[in-house]
């Protein structure tokens, strides 16, 4: 190829997504079973092997302790913050605390950074982008939730380094998503992007004329996915086990695995059909007896499990559509991202509240790939000529006296900006000044992330009050905080140091790339064969072809009947009213969860049968065999957050 090859990657919670410009179009690459999503999950082997992908996934049934599965839901975060602390109560594999209060998997007697676990992900999707394109690929847009923190994102962007990428650009997802669909339409729109992946919830609104995409406002919810709807149907089975046989099946892993594919399948399911039927015959044993499941899940009742949880999504939409200053009458469209977007219910509702027609015609699980893969052309070409300009998902905040803070730069700043502040030395002859960043809405400094302390010296000290530092701090396209300071007398630079960091430093990003290179990490889910034959403009007239989903089921998503639209003065869209809580109630938070990924199947199949046939190959993959796989990758599905209040 005579031009510079680009790869966009969505590197998802439970799938991720691959896609590159080819003859001016964007395309998914599949992987070697022809799949266009690959599982987000690593799994270590007793002699050392490290498998990546769908092979990985066959393995969590029969080793959950070594299966690292929704890695990126803690990529980032803080060994204390509340999503870790859940994490550790439902994951089977070691969540422990490494330095600087960060988070490191322990997989028997080695530790890995979230980075690093995420690096393994990413640096298959770059070999199955590889061998499809049958040339070495170096650079590449990786996507993000809009509300990820300044933390989450350089952490993403390490990964990206330890996969041996150069990252062009950490990219917002719905932004990715818009990008996908106004690419070469010429559009004039203003349109809403619900976002609801495995992890994470973001809606973006945005203005898109001709090739410029400007975001208006982003809100999102990093507590809530399509894991808490699973959580919400194993809360349901696990007490109906309780109820039939007297034992906590949320103890045994390996049964607590097998109800997590239930879940996940049975979810899958009703996407297209009514109701889903759940068999899971071996699911644990009582004295050497197996005993097992059944039960008959409909759309009403999975509907009336989770409606709190699509509740919380429009808060968040009032939340960005105030943030724009736009009511729901203002839009021209609406666009669906992430699996859990397929479920009838959710449809509907997002019909009833944004009073229109959502986009169904675009795939959820490529749309946001084939945007990075648009953007990543963008940055090495002239003739791409589409302009980005996105917004500050958070507040960046300055600590002060009393454990409080004070705004720096608002959230829905447009990006890239700047920020300076003068400070003075507080002491006589001080050596050093200490600032205290952080990200959020709040204005206690606990109720913010911390994003790191930064220790200014090198200037010349003396009486207090006389010495000035003048601090920067910036926000980059990619959503991530520089500071820097200068002597606004002398212009010389002062060195900063930080600390209070989440994040690798340089040296241990080089040993964990040294060590990289000394490992194998063995996977099937690249494509070993020649690339396929890239589809001709005649056999694909626009971009849209290559987002079409078959159609979901007719009878699905109408059980909604139209609402009137909101008043002209309205800011926020109609909530649709079987989703109404009653006054006075509380919607249920995430304290309690059993979930991860679950295994995906064949939704044509019963989900009894799967279960049996994916121990069976999960024992054979463990037995080492190279062809144990699962089915077809399904969407990106996953999650976590509970507590089904009885």
């Amino acid at each position: 190829m005579s031009r510079e090859v680009t790869i966009g990657i969505d590197l998802g919670t439970s799938n991720s997504c691959v896609a590159s410009v080819l003859e001016d179009r964007p395309r998914v690459l599949a992987n070697a079973y022809g799949e266009p999503t690959t599982a987000s999950v690593v799994a270590f082997g007793q002699d050392g092997s490290i498998a990546v992908g769908n092979q990985a996934k066959a393995r969590v049934i029969l080793d959950p302790t070594h299966t690292v599965s929704s890695a990126k839901r803690l990529i980032g975060r803080y060994y204390f913050s509340e999503e870790v602390k859940k994490a550790k109560a439902v994951h089977s594999y070691e969540i422990v605390s490494g330095d600087s209060n960060s988070v490191r998997i322990q997989i028997r007697e080695e530790t890995f950074s979230l980075p690093e676990i995420s690096a393994f992900v990413l640096k298959e999707m770059k070999s199955i982008a590889e061998a499809n394109l049958n040339v070495a690929l170096t650079r590449a847009v990786i996507t993000v939730p809009a509300f990820f923190n300044d933390n989450q994102r350089q952490a993403t962007k390490d990964a990206g380094r330890i996969a041996g990428l150069e990252v062009l650009r950490i990219l917002n997802e719905p932004t990715a998503a818009a990008l996908a669909y106004g690419y070469g339409r010429d559009l004039r729109q203003k349109v809403a992007v619900y976002d609801l992946g495995g992890g994470t919830f973001d809606v973006s609104v945005l203005e898109i004329g001709e090739e410029v995409f400007e975001v208006l406002a982003t809100c999102g919810d990093t507590y809530l996915g399509g894991d808490d709807f699973d959580d919400r149907l194993i809360d349901v089975l696990a007490e109906l086990v309780q109820k039939q046989h007297g034992i906590n099946v949320r103890t045994d892993p390996f049964a607590l695995e097998k109800l997590k594919a239930a879940a996940e399948q049975a979810k899958i399911e009703l996407s297209s059909r009514d109701p889903a039927q759940i068999k899971i015959p071996g699911l644990a044993r009582i004295d050497d007896e197996p005993i097992g499941i059944e039960y008959e899940l409909t759309r009403e009742q999975f509907s009336q499990l989770t409606r709190d949880l699509i509740f919380r999504t429009f808060k968040v939409c009032d939340e960005a559509l105030q943030e724009a200053g736009l009511t729901v009458r203002d839009l021209d469209g609406v666009i669906l991202v992430g699996g859990p977007t397929r479920l009838p219910s959710i449809r509907g509702a997002v019909k009833e509240y944004f009073q229109r027609e959502p986009e169904v015609d675009i795939n959820p699980d490529e749309v946001v790939a084939l945007g990075a893969a648009i953007h990543a052309n963008s940055l090495v070409t002239t003739a791409d000529q589409s302009c980005l300009l996105d917004v500050t998902p958070l507040s960046l905040r300055l600590g002060i006296a009393g454990g409080m803070t004070e705004t720096i730069i608002h959230r829905n700043s447009p990006i890239p900006i700047d920020h300076t502040r003068i400070f003075t030395t507080a002491q006589d002859d001080q050596a050093a000044v200490s600032v205290r960043i952080y990200q959020g809405e709040s204005r206690e400094a606990d109720g913010n992330t911390a994003l790191g302390e930064f220790q200014f010296s090198g200037y010349q000290p003396g009486p207090r009050g006389q010495v000035q530092i003048e601090v920067q701090f910036a926000i980059s396209t990619e959503g991530i905080v520089k500071v820097s300071a200068r002597d606004p007398k002398t212009g010389a630079g002062h060195s900063a140091t930080v600390s209070m960091s989440s994040g690798l430093s340089e040296q241990e990003i080089q040993e964990i790339l040294a060590q990289a290179r000394a490992r194998d990490v063995v996977s099937p889910d690249r494509r070993a064969s020649a690339p396929q034959p890239e589809p001709s403009p005649a056999e694909v007239d626009d971009t849209s072809e290559y987002l079409k989903l078959p159609p979901i089921d007719a009878e699905a998503p109408a059980d909604a009947a139209e609402a009137s639209a909101p008043p002209a003065n309205s800011i926020c869209g109609q909530m649709p009213e079987d989703l109404a809580l009653p006054e006075g109630a509380e919607t249920r938070t995430a304290d309690n969860r059993e979930d991860g990924p679950a295994p995906e199947f064949d939704a044509t199949v019963d989900i009894g049968d799967l279960c049996d046939e994916f121990l069976s190959e999960a024992e054979t993959e463990l037995a080492g065999s190279d062809e144990a796989i699962l089915g077809g990758a399904e969407p990106d599905d996953v999650l976590l957050d509970r507590e089904l209040k009885k």
